[in-house]
Parts: structure tokens; C-alpha cells; sequence
């Protein structure tokens, strides 16, 4: 049995691109006790990805040289020496971009329960983008009713649950995105009450014309110029979500920018780092949640699905150049 792996052969300096990935073939060790065979069949596309594969300080090590790229996958197990898995699974977990993953049955995220719904969900809505929002803006930034929330990347696999979630729960959501599509897309699909083009608009006029109150909670997808024209609207006890700085593309040497704004005294706000592991005792707690929302169709999700594994040595940048119009997803 072949496995078709990409793997990272040379180490990038910010976003990877295909001259860092190699596609191999290589043959599938026997299966050992303990162990689980999953044949994936979807492998996801996050833009933590990029910091897996540099060589910088992050909350987990490099992906080492010349192995799969790290990454979230979800398949069926077609062979299991482990007593939580059987042959038909369908799981969910960190089995990297590789058509067959021999991986310890104890580091799989889950069994896939969900399955009148597409699988492809577990990557995204109801995998680290759906958890991801909907603890990082009901728990990190504590959203209630009432609550002016604005979302950076508001059309991006985490962006649109983020602003759907807290339509739901009585805000007043304020998207922003790059291009006349995401915007639509915001709008239309998303059900954001407005959004701003930071491509065409003036963030710092459109955020004035759009929260006269000022802002409560922002979730920060991408740190760099949106959020610093942000800072500046900030009402009395906001709270920030960081959950990324995709607007950065090199932290060495450390970008010249505004220092944390005045408005932070000001308005006595609150900033945190956000990271879903720290909720992976509750995981369940947000799928249930999100499940139920997506079957009564009060949220919704989109996917951009790339067809076959030589696509994935480009997905990464793909993503960062914002060419995706929903989830990316690769399709083994």
C-alpha cells in the first residue's frame, strides 16, 4: 500500500509556497498495537500553517524537515489495533497531508459523529474554525446582547462563524474583508449588519460611519493597519480577541506600527491571545451547538474545495493572498 505524502522539504521564511513542499510516495508501515490506518479523505487548509512551518517561537515545534505538512484531516479508519476505533470510523485529527496516516489511536481528536451532515465540516464549522470562533467571541471576548462586535476577516472560514454567531446572540455585527465579493459575501450570506472594504474604504472613516457608539468586542483575525485603526474606537470596557495576525508577514525584524493605542486607557479594554487548545476539554460543548445551528439554518458555512493532493503545496499561499471564497479544503 503507497501513501502520497506532502512533505515540507526546505524551510520557509513567512508564508510557504511549492518550492518548499515535495510530493513523495511512500510505503504504509505494518499497523502496530495501539495503532489506527485512516485513509483521509479531506485535509484542511489553516493559516496556522505557516507558523508550523517556519522555524520561529509558537505554541508547538516546527514541522520537521521531510516530514507530511502538519495539518487537520479527516478520513475513515481502514485498519485499528486500538479498542476506541473500528474499520468504518470516520475521524478527525491532526494526520497531516498524507492519503494514509498510521498515527496512535490516543492522539486522534474524535469520531466523526455528525454524519447527516458533510464530512468536510469537521475542518471547518465544526472543526478548529467553528470552535475557534465561538469560543474566542462568547468566552475571550465575552460578546452579549447588545454588543457592537466587529470582525476582521469577516468572510474567512473563522470571520463568518465569529459575525453569525453573534448575530444570534443580539449583537450589532460589523464585518471587514478585502474585495467587492467578501463584502456581498458578508452581507448576503453572513448576515453581518454592515461591512467595510479595506481594499476601496477608509477603515478609520467606515468604522466611525458604522459604530457612532464605538466598538465593544473585536475579533482580530489579522492584526497589522485594520486593527490599528480599530484601536481607536473602542468603547468604554471593549475586549479584544486575538486570534491571528495574518496581516504580518515577517515579525523579524518586529513591523514598525503604532504603539498599543491611548484608546486602550481610555476605554479601560481588555486585549487577549486566543487559543482553541485551551478549550479542548469543551470541544463538544461548541459542536453541539454549532451542529444544531447549522440543521435549523440559522448559520450557514462555505467551502472552497481543491481537488487532488498536487494542489496543496500552493493552498498556504492561496490562502494568505485571500484567493479562497470560503474554507479551504483539499479533496484527496
Amino acid at each position: 500500500m503507497q501513501n502520497t505524502q506532502v512533505i515540507l522539504a526546505r524551510r520557509p521564511v513567512g508564508v510557504p509556497s511549492p518550492a518548499h513542499f515535495e510530493i513523495i510516495q511512500s510505503p504504509v508501515p505494518e499497523i502496530a498495537a495501539g495503532q489506527v490506518l485512516v485513509r483521509t479523505s479531506h485535509w484542511s487548509v489553516d493559516p496556522a500553517m505557516r507558523g508550523w512551518a517556519n522555524d520561529v517561537p509558537n505554541y508547538s515545534p516546527p514541522v520537521a524537515l521531510g516530514t507530511p505538512m502538519r495539518s487537520f484531516a479527516v478520513g475513515d479508519v481502514i485498519a485499528s489495533r486500538h479498542p476506541d476505533y473500528a474499520e468504518g470510523d470516520v475521524v478527525e485529527g491532526l494526520l497531516g497531508w498524507q492519503t494514509h496516516a498510521l498515527v496512535d489511536g490516543d492522539t486522534l481528536a474524535r469520531k466523526v459523529t455528525e454524519t447527516d451532515l458533510p464530512r468536510s465540516y469537521a475542518l471547518g464549522i465544526l472543526g478548529l474554525n467553528g470552535t475557534t470562533a465561538y469560543f474566542g467571541l462568547l468566552e475571550s471576548c465575552g460578546a452579549k446582547a447588545g454588543d457592537t462586535v466587529v470582525v476582521s476577516t469577516a468572510a474567512g472560514a473563522v470571520g463568518s462563524a465569529v459575525g453569525q454567531i453573534a448575530k444570534l446572540k443580539g449583537c450589532r455585527t460589523v464585518g471587514i474583508a478585502g474585495g467587492p465579493e467578501k463584502v456581498a459575501q458578508c452581507l448576503s450570506d453572513f448576515r453581518y449588519d454592515a461591512a467595510i472594504d479595506y481594499k476601496a474604504e477608509d477603515v478609520e472613516a467606515a468604522l466611525a460611519r458604522h459604530c457612532p457608539d464605538g466598538v465593544d468586542c473585536y475579533f482580530d483575525n489579522t492584526c497589522g493597519p485594520i486593527s490599528d485603526a480599530v484601536m481607536g474606537h473602542l468603547a468604554l470596557g471593549a475586549r479584544i480577541t486575538i486570534c491571528g495576525t495574518a496581516a504580518v508577514t515577517e515579525w523579524d525584524p518586529i513591523p514598525s506600527a503604532p504603539r498599543v493605542h491611548r484608546q486602550m486607557l481610555v476605554a479601560r479594554a481588555r486585549m487577549q491571545g486566543f487559543l482553541i487548545f485551551d478549550y479542548k476539554d469543551r470541544l463538544a460543548e461548541a459542536r453541539t451547538a454549532l451542529a444544531d445551528w447549522l440543521r435549523a439554518g440559522q448559520i450557514t458555512t462555505r467551502e472552497h474545495i481543491l481537488d487532488g493532493p498536487e494542489h496543496a503545496p500552493g493552498a498556504i499561499g492561496m490562502l494568505y493572498r485571500g484567493e479562497n471564497t470560503g474554507k479551504l479544503i483539499i479533496a484527496v
